[in-house]
């Protein structure tokens, strides 16, 4: 008896809208849970190698494991811990990120150093080690998962906002570089996804804005969204998967809102 596919991997052989990555390899940070986690398992479902990335030893594992890939347990606030990971990767997948809630007047210095760190330093930094072996190969592909706050702003986010549209600039940059080189970069800019990290938003945005938690949802989070949902990370993965198939060599420089009409308005 077969064991069941885990959830987001499509089976080996599927075609996955004409994505075939067999040969290819890839780097997911966060990839133990969230955005990242669906990533790496849509990226393995069409054949990639994934190497997993991510703060949470025993769940990097568990998710390389279910993939065949290989797990990193690494704090990407260090650059040392950077330089020991794997610079022959065709496809880099950036999702780490944390999140921090306060006004600017109490915003914890610290902690919004540790957030550009994580979510913009750190992208730097893999872009920089896996560049080589893109352009060495002629194709590569960056993507990297931003938010509507790459694109709008939100009060109380000064750090998460700061560092999205840092990432924004980055992988604008890198798309300018690599255009010649067969490498595009791209940003998914997703709106409030069902992701750990949204769910722990919740009470924080609660105490900050003065509502009780079950407010949240409809009265903030998805005040300005046309879509009263949260959109699924099997869905950014998707779009994650179609940035590195054979119909989106030209789309670099980019960021795709996914976004439920957010910045529609």
């Amino acid at each position: 008896m077969t064991s069941p596919t885990p959830r987001g991997v499509t089976p080996a052989g599927t075609d996955l809208n004409g994505t075939d990555l067999t040969g290819r390899t890839a780097l997911v940070t966060g990839g133990a849970s969230g955005i990242g986690r669906a990533c790496a398992m849509a990226l393995a479902g069409a054949g990639a190698f994934v190497h997993v990335v991510d703060l949470d030893a025993d769940a990097a594992k568990d998710v390389a494991d279910a993939l065949d890939g290989e797990a990193h347990a690494v704090d990407l606030a260090d650059p040392a811990a950077i330089g020991a990971l794997p610079t022959r990767v065709d496809i880099l997948v950036n999702s780490a990120g944390l999140q921090h809630v306060a006004p600017i007047e109490e915003f914890p210095p610290e902690r919004f150093d540790l957030i550009q760190k994580v979510m913009v330093t750190a992208p730097f930094l893999l872009v920089r080690r896996t560049l080589p072996h893109m352009y060495a190969k002629g194709w590569g592909r960056v993507v990297n998962i931003s938010s509507v706050h790459g694109l709008r702003a939100s009060p109380f986010k000064s750090a998460y906002v700061a560092a999205k549209h840092g990432l924004e600039g980055l992988s604008k940059v890198t798309a300018l570089e690599g255009a010649e080189r067969g490498v595009t970069s791209n940003c998914l800019s997703p709106g409030y996804t069902r992701t750990p990290l949204v769910e722990d938003q919740i009470s924080a945005q609660a105490a900050a804005h003065g509502i009780a938690p079950e407010q949240v949802l409809t009265d903030v989070l998805l005040r300005r969204s046309a879509a009263k949902r949260l959109i699924e990370p099997e869905e950014i993965a998707a779009a994650a998967l179609w940035l590195c198939g054979p119909h989106s060599g030209f789309v670099t420089g980019a960021s795709l809102p996914l976004d439920g009409g957010w910045t529609a308005g």
